[in-house]
C-alpha cells in the first residue's frame, strides 16, 4: 500500500483570514502567525486540518 504523498498547503485562518503554506504531515501543531488558532494539528500521518485549504502545492 502507497503512503500519501507529502504536500504543501496553502489555507486560511478562518478566524483571522490569514493566508499561510503548512506542510500536510506536520509532526508539531500549527498555529496561525498572526492570531494563533490552531490550523493544523499531527495525527501520525496526514495532519488534521482545522481550517480552509485554499491551494494543494505540487
Amino acid at each position: 500500500m502507497e503512503s500519501p504523498k507529502s504536500k504543501f498547503l496553502k489555507v486560511k485562518c478562518k478566524k483571522c483570514r490569514n493566508e499561510q503554506i503548512i506542510f500536510n504531515k506536520t509532526a508539531t501543531v500549527v498555529k496561525c502567525l498572526v492570531c494563533e488558532s490552531v490550523l493544523a494539528e499531527p495525527t501520525g500521518g496526514l495532519a488534521e486540518i482545522k481550517t480552509k485549504i485554499e491551494e494543494v502545492m505540487d
